[in-house]
């Protein structure tokens, strides 16, 4: 096979043979492509710009503020129908009914009929109304322009100008002139700028809550938003909850689980509803899965509690609005209402509010209380504001020993009998003693009322905060017996002891607050012994049982689930003292915070209330005590006492020296030494803090007097 060669030069000498010719094929190039035709880049051009992301959030921000204001208008519009209808009043009473509370129907039937007597009443004064305000009219015209005719008269005769008369009267005159030209002036103006003002208005009340289609919202408040809770929504959460024999037993429901559920109820900042689970599925199994079915029903898990009521196979869903638990709940009622009183026996401490935005409200009496919760959660705040609103008792006595000592019970100065601040061991100490000279006080109580069961006792509140250092105290006293510790040989374990079992009966009451228990810092015998028991966040399970007992928190209690440092002061409270709902073991509260300055200010009401107390700082035991000077200092500021409160005084301020054998005998004796003694006072026997001083005043006199001879 030849092949042909082509050259690229000219070859400069002829062949000698003919070249070979070479057939060339031309390709002609491809046909253009038929051109786009206009209308489908005009379009293509259109939906770009239609969807971009600017052109997207700038309509939504147009149909936005167009619905506020749109929406702002039918709101006002609601609001002012149901002010001047009995619109709300129905609504309410359709929605009593529907839930099958008879009760609350009747009682929003008489609401309505009660709106519609006092609207008919003043309609019915309206016929009236025109007369009585052209009388009104009349009469006042009448009597100012007398009144000034009166002021010119006395302008006339000071100045001697006769003129002088109808100088106040013309005044008066240019003065409603002159308002006359200000409102032509801005009439105008008014009439232009107000239709815009009221737009504004409108859209300011549309604004604020929020009154647009989830799409037309902003991205942050869209995310943050959770879904309205629909029987379908929770139907859906529980069926993916990861529970196999729950979510067959759904899809096999005609009704597609909806008979599972009880109605839907609005619940404070929140809804409840009841779950009747299916057979083969335990309510633990619901529990245990509380962070999946918070996320299920877009919420987050802290917005999620599960409670078991006493329905069998029945757990009670609380789920919160979003980020309604963030909100604060408002100040105290002890801070906002300065005539509040207490009551001991039969009132309630105003704590906080639960869940549903109901008051929260705690009764003390013969409870002994322990409060408990990781460092800085509220704890001290909490014990304090139950102890504030007693205080407005006067009969209450106070015992307090802040192991924590930094000021936190110093508004107390003046209130308590004894007062412990520190965190030493001495303090521990201190403390110990103190505690147990309220059992000493418990048993002189109980003695008496063995001897006369009609005795009444003031209430006498023993508070230890910061009660785990008490426990945790190493030192050993002279008599081998540790302070601290949970046997039977700790002075301070079996003090506290004594009083959990014999002291709500003649109203001796322990209050303790504790941080991050456990079985070292806060004894099982100890924490089971108080009737009211409360958790703040604490870090685990185990010590949720301590702090309130394996019965609440199998019943749902979570404060392990509490978030540490965004839920301050939310407890989850365990108690006969507090109203908790049918069928469950605690209930959550939210509680008033009071800060330092207005718990010193609702301490200073207290201190009105009560008569010089002396408040004692540290408690010396086995001391000689100088027992004039303790008169005069239990009496305080008062000009007299009875002579039965002036030992009940001295008793609580040294219950070892001054005992039973302090009677009204050795009393008028110790001032007879003196040259002074008890006299009666409208048929009672008192003291005299004046005849106190003069006996003082005597035996100083008496001790100069032999010191010179």
């Amino acid at each position: 096979m030849s092949e042909n060669v082509v050259h690229l030069h000219k070859n400069p000498e002829p062949a000698d043979e003919p070249a070979a010719v070479t057939t060339l094929t031309v390709v002609p190039d491809p046909a253009p492509a038929a051109p786009v035709p206009l209308w489908v880049r005009s379009g293509r051009a259109v939906k770009n710009a239609a969807t971009h992301e600017r052109t997207t959030a700038t309509a939504r921000a147009i149909a936005r503020h167009s619905l506020y204001t749109i929406n702002g208008g039918r709101i006002v519009a609601r609001r002012t129908w149901d002010g001047k209808t009995g619109a709300r009043y129905e609504r309410m009473l359709r929605a009593a009914e529907a839930a099958g509370n008879y009760e609350v129907a009747e009682e929003w039937e008489e609401r309505l009929q009660r709106f519609r007597e006092a609207r008919h009443r003043r309609r019915m004064d309206l016929l009236h109304s025109p007369v009585d305000v052209a009388k009104g009219i009349a009469v006042g015209t009448g009597m100012g322009i007398g009144t000034l005719v009166a002021l010119g008269v006395v302008m006339a005769i000071n100045n001697g100008d006769i003129a002088d008369v109808i100088t106040p009267l013309a005044a008066t005159i240019d003065f409603i002139g002159l308002l006359i030209r200000i409102v032509q002036v801005v009439w105008g103006p008014a009439l232009t700028i107000g239709p815009f003002l009221a737009l504004l208005a409108l859209w300011a009340v549309g604004s604020k809550q929020q009154a647009a289609p989830a799409w037309a919202l902003p991205d942050n408040i869209r995310s943050s938003e959770g879904e309205p809770i629909t029987p379908s929504i929770v139907v859906k959460a529980l069926r993916d909850l990861g529970v196999p024999a729950l979510r067959n037993a759904i899809k096999e429901m005609g009704d597609a689980g909806a008979s599972m559920l009880g109605p839907i109820r609005i619940a404070g900042c929140g809804v409840e509803v009841d779950v009747t689970l299916p057979s083969g599925v335990a309510t633990n199994e619901v529990q245990n899965r509380r962070r999946k079915l918070a996320e299920n029903l877009t919420r987050h898990e802290h917005e999620v509690f599960i409670m078991i009521p006493e329905a069998a196979r029945t757990v009670r869903l609380w789920i919160a609005d979003s980020g309604a638990l963030d909100e604060p709940i408002g100040p105290s009622p002890l801070v906002t209402d300065e005539t509040m009183t207490a009551n001991y026996k039969t009132g309630k401490a105003p704590w906080g509010q639960d869940l549903r935005g109901d008051a929260a409200e705690l009764s003390v009496y013969q409870r002994h209380l322990l409060v408990t919760g990781l460092s800085n959660q509220g704890k001290t705040a909490a014990l304090r504001a139950l102890a504030l609103w007693l205080a407005l008792d006067r009969s209450v006595q106070f015992w307090i020993a802040d192991l924590k000592g930094i000021g936190d019970w110093a508004m107390f100065e003046g209130i308590a009998q004894v007062l412990i601040e520190g965190p030493s061991d001495d303090h521990v100490i201190q403390a110990t003693e103190m505690v147990e000279d309220a059992v000493e006080e418990m048993n002189r109580r109980i003695e008496a009322r063995r001897q006369d069961p009609t005795l009444v006792f003031e209430p006498l509140i023993v508070v230890v905060d910061e009660a785990q250092l008490a426990f945790m105290c190493p030192v050993v006293g002279d008599d081998k017996r540790p302070y601290g510790g949970a046997k039977a040989t700790s002075r301070y374990f079996m003090a506290v002891r004594k009083i959990h079992n014999q002291g709500r009966a003649v109203d001796v009451l322990m209050w303790q607050g504790t941080q991050d228990p456990t079985d070292q810092n806060l004894p099982k015998l100890v924490r089971e012994g108080a009737h009211t028991r409360a958790s703040l966040v604490v870090g685990t399970e185990s010590q949720a049982e301590m702090a309130l007992g394996a019965k609440a928190v199998n019943a749902g209690a979570a404060p392990h689930l509490l978030r540490q440092g965004l839920d301050k002061g939310t407890l989850v409270v365990a108690s006969d003292g507090i109203t908790i709902p049918a069928g469950q073991a605690s209930i959550t509260v939210r509680t008033h915070f009071i800060d330092d300055e207005p718990a010193a200010e609702i301490a200073a009401r207290a201190k009105a209330l009560r008569d010089g107390i002396t408040t004692l700082r540290v408690v010396e035991r086995g001391a000689e005590r100088d027992a004039l000077a303790d008169v005069a200092a239990v009496i305080g500021d008062a000009s007299r006492l009875r002579t039965n409160e002036v030992l009940k005084r001295l008793h609580a301020l040294d219950p070892a020296t001054y005992g039973d054998q302090w009677t009204n005998d050795r009393l008028k004796g110790l001032l007879e030494e003196y040259g002074e003694e008890p006299k009666k006072s409208h048929g009672v026997m008192v003291v005299h803090r004046d005849h106190v001083l003069r006996a003082l005043a005597h035996r100083d006199e008496e001790g100069s007097a032999s010191t010179a001879g």
